[in-house]
């Protein structure tokens, strides 16, 4: 086991403020997310990945994805595909659009994703990933980053030749997200190819897979030596996170979980940013998952009644609506009286 002393790393240019990164998540790290979890002590952020042809850039899914006006830097575009020539022009285009760090999806286990031969796909193709970096990595002048898994399979665990692949060919920082492709997410992450990647590279190597809390993410990066976390499904429905491993890696103490009065009012935050985001009626459609996950993460709530407050909300199909409910629902005695409502709530 490595020991570490836990400071942020430099990506390219960039000094990170601290060691916890949001991870790229597709249909959940919007801009509205994004912005929030940076205020909540995020040190970097990752925009939902882009496809790298440019010819779908003007459906109103892709333009959400590209937008990160009023954003702090640096502003992280991630780029997904599988022709190099393309991938390039991708970089090309979206450094142009303001992008001040390029990042490479090879991680995604989708299934609509590697049947292109994209994603976590790529790595069954060791010459096609060199090729990508190579042409990516000349086509801009900003730095750019790479996610990766352990590999394809258990019997195809190439995460290190690809790793050594993407520091040769100039990526400034390396994820690994600690499953392979056949796992999805299921089953649990090792850190073990995680912490040989980073004992043969010079680069920043970031850590990613079940970190949902500030002590399992002092472990990793006392266990790996990695420079850095990267969190995915821990942020949802709990941004506060990032602060609370910040402060734990800093202090070796726990930081107080947010009051009712701060879940409420990130909450209301969240969703008046998302309502704006995509307009009411797309933004209240949006704002009911993100609920169900902080309603998940919420103590006060077990199983039974987190589906039927969960059936509530989703009943409910306006902005003014999901507010009122949110004032409810963050007050001391708010089981009973929602549950009382039952399915007139809406």
């Amino acid at each position: 086991m490595t020991t570490q002393n836990f400071q942020p790393p430099m990506i390219g240019s960039h000094q990170l403020p601290n060691q916890v990164i949001l991870a790229p998540m597709a249909g959940v790290t919007d801009r509205p997310f994004r912005q929030l979890c940076r205020r909540l002590g995020a040190g970097w952020v990752v925009g939902e990945m882009v496809t790298a042809d440019p010819s779908l850039w003007h459906t109103r899914k892709s333009k959400l994805r590209m937008d990160h006006q009023g954003e702090p830097n640096p502003r992280v575009v991630q780029i997904a595909g599988g022709d190099a020539e393309m991938l390039a022009n991708a970089a090309r285009l979206n450094a142009e659009l303001g992008a001040q760090v390029i990042d490479i999806n090879m991680g995604c286990p989708a299934k609509k994703v590697c049947n292109k031969a994209a994603g976590s796909a790529l790595m069954r193709d060791e010459a096609l990933v060199a090729d990508i970096l190579e042409a990516v990595v000349n086509a801009v002048d900003i730095p750019v980053t790479l996610k990766i898994r352990t590999g394809w399979s258990a019997e195809a665990n190439n995460g290190l030749r690809i790793a050594k692949l993407a520091e040769s060919a100039g990526i400034q920082a390396l994820a690994v997200h600690g499953r392979h492709r056949e796992q999805r997410y299921t089953g649990w992450a090792e850190y073990d190819t995680i912490a040989e990647i980073k004992s043969h590279l010079t680069i920043p190597v970031i850590a990613n897979g079940d970190i949902i809390s500030p002590q399992k993410a002092k472990q990793v990066l006392s266990y790996t030596g990695a420079d850095a976390v990267m969190i995915g499904r821990g942020a949802q429905g709990n941004p506060w996170i990032f602060e609370q491993i910040t402060h734990y890696l800093a202090y070796g103490e726990l930081l107080t979980p947010p009051t009712l009065d701060e879940r409420r009012s990130v909450l209301q935050e969240h969703l008046k940013a998302l309502h704006t985001f995509y307009g009411d009626t797309m933004g209240v459609r949006i704002a009911r998952k993100h609920l169900g996950w902080y309603l998940n993460e919420d103590p006060r709530f077990n199983e039974n009644q987190y589906h039927l407050l969960k059936q509530q909300f989703n009943a409910l199909a306006t902005p003014e609506s999901q507010f009122d409910w949110i004032n409810d629902a963050m007050t001391q005695d708010a089981v009973g009286r929602l549950l009382a409502k039952g399915s007139h709530a809406a």
